[in-house]
C-alpha cells in the first residue's frame, strides 16, 4: 500500500520528484522523491479523521478505497467517483503539503513500526 500511494504521489508534481539520475556509463534513471516516506499506523476512524482534516483547500491527496485492485481500473474510478468522500471506506493515504499541514493531517496517528 505504502509504494502504490507514493506512486501517486510521484506524479503531482515536478517539486515532489528530484531531477532523474545518471550513472557513469551515461545509463538515465528514474528520479527519486525530495522527502522522506512516513508511514502512520491507524484503525479506520484514525485514518479517516486524516482524510478529513486533509480535505481543506489546496490539498490533493490520494486516498484509496479498500475496493481498489489494479490502480489504473477505470471501474475503480467511477466506483470512487460514487461514493461521497466522508463515506469511502480507505485502505490509505498519501500526504504531501507543508509540514505543518501534514502534522495537522496525522495529529493523534503513531508512527507504524
Amino acid at each position: 500500500m505504502t509504494a502504490f500511494l507514493a506512486g501517486g504521489l510521484a506524479g503531482v508534481s515536478d517539486e515532489v520528484t528530484g531531477e532523474p539520475y545518471e550513472d557513469g556509463s551515461g545509463n538515465r534513471c528514474l528520479p527519486l522523491l525530495r522527502e522522506p516516506v512516513l508511514c502512520f499506523a491507524a484503525d479506520r476512524e484514525g485514518l479517516a479523521a486524516a482524510h478529513r482534516r486533509a480535505l481543506s483547500p489546496g490539498w490533493r491527496s490520494p486516498a484509496t478505497p479498500t475496493r481498489c485492485s489494479p490502480p489504473e481500473t477505470t471501474d475503480n474510478r467511477a466506483a470512487v467517483r460514487a461514493v461521497e468522500s466522508e463515506k469511502l471506506s480507505l485502505a490509505g493515504l498519501a500526504l504531501h503539503g507543508p509540514r505543518n499541514s501534514v502534522d495537522r493531517a496525522v495529529k493523534g496517528l503513531k508512527l507504524h513500526r
